[in-house]
């Protein structure tokens, strides 16, 4: 007999009443279906967005058009230079845009007391890996270089990102450590990241079903984007940590890929890099987006804000 997992209660009653919902499944749906079915959880599950002086949609050049951008900042100007956080939405690389996110880009923006730069990169199965990666590197060099569009000046670029997010802040932050930007990454935030392959792991093995993200959505995400198993930009544990930046890796206990996480923690770790590890327990994947529905999870992303600004205000 093993133990039961520790679950929140609130996070019990969301797991039990989506349960009890007899909707399609994600992979059972077409891709129009699938994208605004996350849209939807989201607007029912998230907090409401936070009202901000500065919420502007914005765009770049890409490698292959114009990528759509948003800025958040809780201050109308800075006169001073700062970091400038950049987040990429989670959905697998497949779901997911500038609005399935934003209430969670208002919080860490009025949280954080930062300007923040959303990216909607190009989305799988139409743009197929790395095509997300280039979007999301191309986006954050452009914000490094302080272009007048953005109207603020970067001294240091924090990236962050969800899940398929996580994924991208990892392999960034190795871009721009190989081939340096305008300014340096000073911290990157992995939230429950997609960084080494999550296929086998005990984590995929006891969470694969009932525990919101599961393995065959897993599937389905990985079919429709077709990372390289072998290429750092898809799996970035594969990628040289000896220089990554002072690092914030996330996960959550009843995540199927947690365990993916925790490998990079590890790797960071026993590279000598500064790492600071939270594993928020008795919760699921995708936690920071339903911080209405689990009324908890507030305050996980409030932990990890706190530990974003320890160790902006405490650098090596």
């Amino acid at each position: 007999m093993t133990d039961a997992p520790f679950i929140r209660p609130d996070m019990k009653a969301f797991l039990d009443m989506m349960a009890q919902v007899n909707g399609p499944k994600l992979v059972d749906m077409t891709l129009e279906e699938a994208r605004d079915s996350y849209i939807k959880m989201h607007g029912i599950a998230d907090r409401p967005a936070r009202a901000l002086p500065v919420i502007r949609d914005l765009a770049c050049p890409g490698p292959a058009g114009d990528i759509p951008l948003r800025l958040y900042d809780a201050r109308e100007t800075r006169d001073a230079a700062s970091p400038v956080v950049m987040f990429y939405h989670g959905g697998g690389f497949v779901i997911g845009d500038l609005d399935t996110h934003h209430a969670m880009c208002t919080e860490i923006a009025a949280l954080i007391d930062l300007p923040l730069v959303a990216v909607h990169y190009a989305l799988a199965p139409e743009a197929p890996f790395p095509a997300a990666i280039l979007d999301c590197e191309a986006a954050t060099r452009w914000v490094a270089g302080s272009p007048a569009e953005l109207g603020r000046t970067a001294n240091g670029i924090i990236t962050i990102g969800d899940s398929a997010g996580g994924n991208a802040t990892v392999v960034v932050g190795q871009l721009l450590g190989a081939n340096p930007a305008a300014v340096p990454v000073v911290l990157q935030v992995p939230i429950f990241p997609l960084v080494a392959d999550a296929n086998g792991s005990a984590s995929m093995a006891a969470f694969s079903e009932g525990f919101l993200l599961t393995a065959d959505t897993m599937g389905f995400f990985d079919a429709a984007y077709g990372a390289d198993r072998s290429d750092p930009r898809g799996f970035p544990i594969l990628g040289d940590h000896s220089a990554a930046p002072p690092t914030i890796v996330v996960t959550a206990s009843l995540d199927p890929i947690r365990d993916s996480g925790r490998a990079y923690a590890r790797a960071l770790v026993d590279a000598g890099r500064d790492c600071v590890f939270i594993e928020m327990r008795g919760v699921t994947h995708s936690f920071t987006n339903l911080r209405g529905a689990v009324p908890s999870t507030q305050r996980d992303l409030e932990r990890i804000m706190a530990a974003m600004r320890f160790m902006l205000e405490n650098p090596a």
